[in-house]
């Protein structure tokens, strides 16, 4: 018998470029060069999308972001991220920092592109028992008492709502839940119940008060076999919440919340109290220039700062098929300040004025959506059949409408977190919440906060808000533009891997 000689590979061939070069993504963590924050130092091959998976490990953390430059010319990615735990201190717990090494890491070695299409991502959310359960997606005109109704058909529907996230914004609302057979805990499979509950929620979420108003798109998807997982650090829900986030802003997108509500809309009491509030802040100021040597738009915006704003920004810009190439992000007196160099996922910049005009309002609408300001109400209690629809019918009885919502179930236990308002547009009858407190009895327990944070923050710096135009903002404040327009060039053909 002849032998037979095989050609031989070397296992570690596939290594050779990182043996060479070094690796593919590293991340540096410096507690030292700043005094008051912990500084994270990102260097990787470049891949669309890249950005925003760095900033969804951070913020899934509930670090915040106060100061960030990125840029990403060539095949070489390289971001610095200022940040800081909820608590406003350094990061010194060292299997923080080893996530953050380990996540981050991983996420610039994952092969394949990420480029994001919009409204094609499937959001999943982890519970703290990891099984599988049906994802229902729903969107449309959003009215007093919309939530509540919601809540009640499922429950009519003998759904068990395991999780809830729903954002309202410009009388448009946005929510996903995932629920599960009541009686036997497990997804609801059947096609026959499956379109009978995708029929019913688009009833009650499409009924209007009256026939000649022309609502927003509306719609309900079932995903049947969603599988939910958790797993991981802190809890085992990290890369998860921000999925949710990421597709609520997504489905918002969808039914055009970046456009001011009809009048029929508002005269219905739908939206009055949210727009007045929003109105009597001043409002997101988001600016586009053009950087036509290099082939950039220069996208700008200031605001008021608040936690998970770079997510919100990012993910809105990304979604929308653009690839930021450079970013400056900082932080100060209240006030944030961001600016991004990018051009469409085609290569060209913005060149129309309606191009320019819907990214500005589709940010502006992605800072707004997470901005509630009022009465956050946190329940807890332990979880049954129906217990979501029956809080939010006290809510509703007790003249109080709810503008975003997240509902989870932690093993027995429900909890439940409701930013609500009046339905007048009024400040919020403490009266009211107490007596809530009393029909909702013992078992229930209810906590009031009010934001506090967000406003001492407007009190503080609406001075200096009144004197901020958006011209001597571009003019007075450091721009990523001014120090790039002559020096991207000489910075893109400098971009080396570290050995």
């Amino acid at each position: 018998m002849n032998k037979v000689c095989w050609p031989y590979f070397d296992p570690d061939f596939d290594n050779l470029p990182e043996r060479i070069y070094g690796p593919t993504c590293r991340v540096c963590i410096d507690n030292e060069s700043i005094e008051d924050c912990t500084v994270v130092k990102v260097d990787s091959v470049n891949k669309q999308g890249l950005i925003l998976e760095m900033v969804q490990v951070l913020t899934d953390m509930n670090l915040t972001i106060s100061k960030s430059y990125i840029s990403s010319d060539g095949g070489w990615f390289m971001d610095v991220f200022h940040v800081k735990d909820e608590n406003g201190n350094k990061l010194n717990d060292k299997k923080v920092i080893n996530y953050i090494q380990q996540a981050i890491g991983t996420t610039g070695e994952i092969p394949g592109s990420a480029m994001a299409k919009t409204y094609a991502n499937k959001a999943v959310f982890g519970s703290e028992n990891p099984s599988e359960h049906t994802a229902i997606e729903m969107t449309g005109t959003d009215r007093p008492g919309l939530f509540s109704e919601i809540s009640a058909a499922l429950a009519d529907l003998h759904c068990n709502i395991l999780e809830a996230h729903a954002w309202s914004h410009n009388d448009r609302l946005a929510c996903v839940a995932y629920v599960s057979d009541q009686s036997t805990d497990t997804p609801i499979d059947d096609p026959h119940r499956l379109a009978a509950i995708e029929g019913h929620l688009t009833t009650v979420i499409g009924a209007t008060a009256t026939a000649d108003e022309q609502p927003s798109p509306s719609g309900t998807h079932i995903n049947p076999l969603e599988a939910v997982k958790s797993g991981g650090f802190l809890g085992g829900d990290i890369g998860i919440k921000t999925k949710v986030e990421r597709r609520l802003h997504q489905l918002m997108l969808s039914v055009r919340d970046f456009d001011s509500p009809s009048l029929g809309l508002r005269s219905n009491g739908g939206g009055d109290g949210e727009c007045g509030r929003r109105r009597s802040r001043s409002p997101p100021v988001v600016w586009i220039e053009s950087c036509d040597e290099k082939g950039y738009s220069i996208v700008s915006l200031e605001c008021r700062d608040r936690p998970r704003l770079m997510f919100d920004t990012v993910c809105t810009l990304t979604d929308m098929q653009y690839v930021i190439f450079h970013a400056s992000i900082s932080s100060h007196g209240g006030f944030a300040f961001q600016e991004y160099f990018i051009r469409h996922v085609d290569g060209y910049a913005l060149n129309t004025e309606g191009e320019k005009q819907r990214v500005i309002k589709c940010l502006e609408a992605a800072i707004e959506r997470r901005v509630c300001e009022g009465v956050r109400l946190e329940l807890c209690a332990a979880n049954r059949i129906g217990l979501l629809s029956d809080i939010t019918r006290v809510l509703r009885e007790n003249g109080l409408a709810v503008v975003r919502a997240d509902v989870a179930t932690k093993g027995e236990k429900s909890m439940n977190a409701f930013y609500v308002r009046d339905v007048s547009g009024n400040e919020v009858d403490m009266d009211f919440v107490e007596s809530m407190k009393r029909e909702m009895g013992p078992i229930i327990n209810l906590a009031v906060k009010y934001d506090t944070r967000r406003s001492s923050s407007s009190s503080s710096s609406s001075s200096s808000a009144s004197s901020t135009s958006p011209s001597s903002t571009k003019r007075s404040r450091f721009s990523l533009g001014d120090l790039l327009r002559s020096q991207i060039g000489r910075l893109s053909q400098n971009f080396v891997p570290i050995k």
